[in-house]
């Protein structure tokens, strides 16, 4: 009876959750983007096909896909599955999930996976009760986090775990979500529609689901239309006019890099107004601080990676101080491209071929033997000699005389070029160097 009573609890549940929570997959196979870990014969689905996987954080901007992911890894496994949050879980879980485990495996030899959501909430203490379970296979663990791993998660644990980066899904996956979701509530949308859900979604494919399902609801039992669409999300697609989305982006970043400050904050708040996320603003100001402004004002990057978390920790409407900020001070700073540029040359001509070795004296000598290889011979350590520099190869022999990163006349690139001219001769004329 009790069981009867769990499942119906469980089916009932299941039938009145949230959408996004409803079309969670059971199988990797049902698993929408992420392609790189769970598309044919990637690293996480070979791993997961031949329960082999081994402790795993998974880490990623907020609907990616790590839950999801992790529930499609309990489907698919012949391991048990348990899942806990860090944010309510505690030490004396921990423990109880570990005693569990240990049961499994000695009664009838199941391995477990423990599924630990916000992993970066638990603290030094609770992280490292996990680690002697970890270390002995008693359970294998998977943390997901939208935080930094290196920074928010113990090396200890870390270090015994493989981590998967999981990245904002991209339209054609975002549509395919909206597609499940109108099967799943027997709706139809306009295309207008689901491309506003989906531009305004932000890679966020929880976000996308709970729009979809607020705008079903106010359509239903019709269409899903624009106006339906524009009223889940508290916004209007209109007041972008007959501009494409990507036209207001683009005359955004045109006018930053056109050092008009005027024109770059009448598209900020253009988008704003439309409902933009802020986040992908965020991501092309911090773009745009290293493609456009460069080694002409290094601080630029500063300024615009402070404003994407100021809108991370702040959020709207108290962020379009930040955001204004970052454009005002992009729009006004020295430009330059040659940073980029110089990756972008460097990166086609590797692509092309141009592979040369390691010179013997830079490759490491840390290790018994290297000297007998000659590795590390040689090799002048620049803080021995006068201004922390000294003249030696660091290219490939052949390539000595390349230049990928030439310095522009303006900002802080007049410094840069002025020290680099102190320190390294011009190529000569007709050496087949980059121009």
């Amino acid at each position: 009876m009790a069981d009867l009573f769990s499942a119906a609890v469980e089916q009932h549940l299941r039938a009145t959750a949230p959408l996004a929570a409803r079309l969670r997959p059971r199988s990797l196979a049902d698993v929408v983007g992420q392609v790189h870990l769970v598309g044919p014969n990637k690293p996480l689905r070979r791993l997961v096909e031949q329960d082999r996987l081994t402790s795993a954080i998974f880490w990623g901007p907020p609907g990616t896909g790590k839950t999801t992911l992790a529930l499609a890894v309990a489907g698919t496994t012949a391991r048990a599955f348990e899942q806990m949050s860090a944010v309510t879980a505690g030490v004396k879980d921990v423990r109880e999930v570990i005693e569990r485990a240990r049961q499994r495996l000695g009664e009838r030899g199941q391995g477990t996976i423990l599924f630990l959501d916000e992993i970066h909430r638990f603290s030094k203490a609770q992280q490292d009760a996990l680690l002697p379970a970890v270390e002995d296979g008693t359970l294998t663990l998977i943390g997901a986090t939208t935080e930094n791993p290196f920074f928010e998660v113990n090396p200890p644990l870390r270090s015994r775990s493989t981590l998967f980066r999981l990245e904002p899904l991209d339209s054609d996956a975002m549509r395919v979500l909206v597609e499940r979701g109108l099967q799943a509530e027997a709706m139809a949308a306009t295309p207008e529609a689901i491309s506003l859900l989906v531009d305004r979604a932000g890679g966020d494919g929880r976000q996308v689901l709970t729009s979809l399902e607020v705008a079903c609801a106010l359509a239903h039992p019709g269409q899903v239309t624009l106006e339906h669409a524009e009223s889940a999300l508290g916004t209007s697609a209109l007041r972008y006019g007959r501009d494409d989305h990507y036209d207001v982006v683009s005359a955004f970043i045109k006018s930053m890099r056109g050092s008009d400050p005027n024109a770059s904050v009448y598209w900020l708040a253009r988008m704003l107004e439309a409902g933009e996320d802020a986040r992908f603003i965020a991501r092309r100001l911090v773009i745009f601080a290293s493609e456009d402004v460069g080694m002409a004002d290094p601080q630029a990057l500063l300024v615009a990676v402070a404003a994407a978390h100021a809108v991370e920790h702040v959020g709207l409407p108290e962020a379009q101080l930040n955001l204004s900020q970052a454009a005002v001070y992009l729009a006004t700073a020295p430009k330059s491209n040659r940073s980029a540029v110089a990756i972008w040359d460097a990166r086609a001509a590797v692509g092309d071929g141009l592979v040369g070795e390691v010179p013997a004296h830079l490759r490491d000598g840390h290790y018994k033997g290297a000297s007998t290889l000659g590795h590390g011979v040689g090799y002048e350590y620049p803080h021995a000699h006068t201004d922390g520099w000294v003249e030696q190869q660091y290219q490939p022999d052949g390539m000595t005389d390349r230049r990928w990163y030439k310095p522009s006349d303006y900002g802080f690139e007049q410094e840069i070029a002025a020290r680099m001219n102190e320190r390294q001769p011009h190529p000569k004329a007709g050496d087949g160097g980059p121009t």
